[in-house]
């Protein structure tokens, strides 16, 4: 049943088309934030590998929250690789495995990635498609990628 929520069916789906690329960059951040956790060796192995499993579990939440948001505005939830890898923003680096400046950095550029893009996507949700729920959900998501972001930074001042 499709749901009547004061929103017209065409601006459902484009917040939902917006929401599928939002859970893309999260699950390839996720990913990615896993393989660096796994990976991560020298003088801050600890720390680092407890920050980064520390923001991807914080990622992981927000996963789950992505795909229930996009099932209450009457869509499905994309759930395979080659969906999130369609549908990304994010680039991804196979077979390299970055030193610990370099990884910290590469996560940075992610959430400074993912906190432009759903500042944009935040303004489509608000502004044309007259889905206060969306862009106030994506306001959320932002500030927590602003304080992973903040929190890496940190280590390269």
């Amino acid at each position: 049943m499709e749901p009547h929520i004061g929103i017209t069916k065409q601006n459902l789906q484009k917040s939902i088309v917006i929401l599928s690329s939002v859970l893309a960059d999260e699950m390839t951040l996720y990913i990615k934030m896993r393989k660096f956790h796994w990976n991560v060796s020298g003088n801050s192995f600890m720390e680092l590998h407890i920050l980064f499993e520390n923001q991807y579990k914080q990622l992981e939440a927000s996963i789950d929250e992505i795909a229930e948001r996009i099932s209450k505005l009457g869509g499905k939830a994309i759930g395979t690789m080659k969906e999130f890898s369609e549908l990304t923003r994010l680039k991804e680096s196979p077979n390299k495995y970055p030193s610990q400046k370099d990884m910290i950095l590469e996560l940075l550029e992610d959430h400074e990635t993912i906190i432009i893009q759903q500042r944009k996507d935040e303004t489509v949700c608000a502004e044309e498609n007259n889905d206060a729920g969306s862009a106030d959900f994506l306001t959320g998501l932002m500030e927590d990628h602003e304080t992973m972001a903040w929190k890496l930074r940190r280590y390269l001042s």
